[in-house]
């Protein structure tokens, strides 16, 4: 048989789902939210006897505790949220690139102490015939990397830092251009450079985003290779 008090709670809509139906678990029943306690607040003083009304500091004080509750509760739940994403793996991982290099897909490039500088084409689709183009800053041409027929995916290239005529080519920065053909046919070429992480960034949704020298900020999902 209902209490006073269950009737009150259904009367006022605790404990209830917004249908009718009983709420699903004890915890759930048992949970008694700020809404709520401002709902029994608010029957009680229009329920209160005026002959002996209820103590006001009284109210004020349970008002107090109880807001003072919730507000440590969404601190607690706030400080998780900032626990889960500094301990989870995908920050951990991201802070370890750091003053790592990585190969992602990117134009500009930067040659080794030898001069020289290693890289890679990625490829829509197998190809016939895949050249790269290395150009200086001032957009000339220096040289011409043959690869021949490549199958699609990744692949690699090594260039020595030499122009088309034997001459060093210099300190760079470097441009990468890549043109992919199958039996005339054009093939999406794009360009992987490698090159050092600055930075890392965390946002509030989304990959990590890493800073790179030369290609600017990408996510961590761009990443193709950890040197």
């Amino acid at each position: 048989m209902a209490t006073s008090f269950d009737s009150t709670l259904s009367s006022l809509g605790i404990g209830r789902t917004n249908s009718g139906a009983q709420v699903k678990t004890a915890t759930q029943a048992d949970a008694l939210t700020q809404n709520d306690f401002l709902k029994l607040l608010t029957a009680q003083l229009k329920n209160q006897d005026p002959t002996a009304p209820v103590d006001a500091t009284q109210q004020l004080s349970q008002l107090a505790q109880f807001s003072s509750v919730a507000g440590i509760s969404e601190i607690n739940t706030t400080l998780k949220s900032i626990q889960d994403k500094l301990s989870g793996g995908t920050t951990s991982d991201a802070l370890g690139y750091v003053g790592r290099t990585v190969l992602a897909p990117g134009t500009t490039a930067y040659p080794r102490t030898d001069g020289g500088l290693t890289g890679a084409v990625e490829l829509a689709g197998d190809a016939t015939d895949v050249k790269v183009a290395i150009t200086g800053s001032n957009g000339a041409l220096l040289k011409t990397l043959s690869l021949g027929a490549q199958a699609k995916g990744s692949v690699t290239f090594d260039w020595d830092g030499s122009t088309n005529n034997g001459d060093p080519a210099g300190a760079g920065p470097f441009k990468i251009s890549a043109i992919a053909n199958n039996n005339g046919a054009s093939i999406a070429a794009t360009p992987l450079v490698w090159a050092p992480v600055s930075s890392v960034s965390i946002p509030a949704s989304g990959p990590p985003i890493l800073t790179v020298p030369g290609i600017g900020q990408i996510a961590t999902t761009q990443v193709r290779q950890i040197g």
